[in-house]
């Protein structure tokens, strides 16, 4: 009799341990629960610090005329009426420059002149 109740409690254990362990609510889904909670945390800080710029863009935006200036500036290319634009091409440009030729280039100045002749008539 004792023989068989040591049986049954040994299988009573086995059966807590892996509600325990491997069951629903158990330490194996708790840390899968776990991992997912923090990277859903990592997301929504990314969110949150992307949503406070925005915030800050926009009460600067209805403000201030600085940040409209500088979004025309950055974002349109404008330029106030009296400052003058200079455009400084980049370094690869000024590397391979590729000739073009003025027209009419690859024939003589009279054909030339003849075939615009030509055209006004």
């Amino acid at each position: 009799m004792l023989k068989w109740i040591s049986i049954a409690l040994v299988v009573a254990l086995a059966a807590l341990q892996y509600q325990l362990w491997l069951g629903d609510g158990g330490l194996l889904e708790h840390s899968r629960v776990k991992a997912r909670a923090d990277e859903l945390h990592e997301s929504n800080q990314l969110l949150t610090d992307r949503n406070d710029r925005l915030a800050a863009e926009v009460v600067d935006l209805k403000n201030g005329l600085d940040a409209i200036e500088e979004r025309g500036r950055n974002d349109l290319g404008m330029i106030r009426d009296d400052e003058q634009f200079f455009w400084v091409p980049s370094e690869k440009a000024s590397h391979n420059p590729t000739p073009v030729a003025p027209p009419g280039a690859d024939q003589s100045a009279d054909e030339a002149r003849d075939q615009f002749a030509g055209r006004e008539q």
